[in-house]
Formats: structure tokens, C-alpha cells, sequence
């Protein structure tokens, strides 16, 4: 009886055509005593029995002042004009409130740069610690200075 060297190549490709599932097993059990192993530590907890209260969440909306810089420099808390040391002592006064409110600057866009600074300076100095400013997202936005 003699053999090829054909009957050799066809009997190896039939030995690598199968699966070998060893590797396969072995990792599905590490997995698997992985999971028994860390399924217990992230259910543990203490039982306790706490305590109950009955309270209403404080929901009152922080105050706001408006301080607005016209084009002519001037300063107003609110709707009313006011003067540098009319300001400061109103900035002192909300300073001291608690809550603070939010202070939100709205300076022109043709006031000078110096005015809107003064009064984040006078804020600061007065200790206010919420400062804001308010801008007008129109059609001008997006576009480069000129």
C-alpha cells in the first residue's frame, strides 16, 4: 500500500478544519468566577432604618439687579440713574444681603470700555461675588468688528 504525497495534504486539512473549544471554555470560566466573585461585593449594603422628614424644598429664584451703562457713560441701578457713589453704596448694601443677588451689567455697544469697568470695579470692591453680563445675541452676532 503505498501513500502520496496528496493523501498526506487532505488527512492535515481535515485535523485544522476543527474548532478547537478549550481555549474558548477556559475563558467562559474565568468569566464566570469573575462574576461570582464581584456580583456579591456590588450588592452589599447596610440595612438601616433612617429617619423620615416631611420638608418643602425652599425653590425661591435668586434676586437679580440690573445696572446698565448708556453710551454717554452714565450708570443706572435698575430703571433709575444713579451717581458713582450712589452706586457704590447700593453695591455695599446688596453686598451685605443673604443671599447675595446676581448682579447683571448691560453696557451699550457704544460706550466706552472704561465706564462698564469702573462698575465691575466698584462690584468688586463692594464684594459682590455673582456678576454677570447681558448681551444681545441679534443679528449682529457671528459677524467681525469693523
Amino acid at each position: 500500500m503505498s501513500t502520496s504525497i496528496s493523501d498526506f495534504d487532505e488527512h492535515e486539512d481535515a485535523d485544522v478544519s476543527d474548532i478547537n473549544m478549550t481555549p474558548l471554555v477556559d475563558v467562559m470560566l474565568v468569566l464566570l468566577i469573575i462574576f461570582i466573585i464581584t456580583v456579591p461585593v456590588l450588592t452589599h449594603s447596610v440595612k438601616l432604618d433612617l429617619p423620615r422628614a416631611a420638608t418643602e424644598v425652599n425653590r425661591t429664584p435668586p434676586k437679580t439687579v440690573m445696572i446698565s451703562v448708556d453710551a454717554q457713560g452714565r450708570t443706572h441701578w435698575g430703571d433709575e440713574a444713579v451717581s458713582t457713589s450712589e452706586l457704590d453704596a447700593r453695591l455695599l448694601a446688596a453686598a451685605a444681603q443673604n443671599p447675595q443677588p446676581e448682579l447683571h451689567i448691560r453696557g451699550d455697544r457704544k460706550a466706552e470700555y472704561e465706564s462698564v469697568l469702573q462698575v465691575m470695579a466698584a462690584a468688586q470692591r463692594a464684594g459682590v461675588l455673582k456678576l454677570g453680563f447681558v448681551t444681545d445675541p441679534g443679528s449682529s452676532a457671528g459677524r467681525p468688528l469693523p
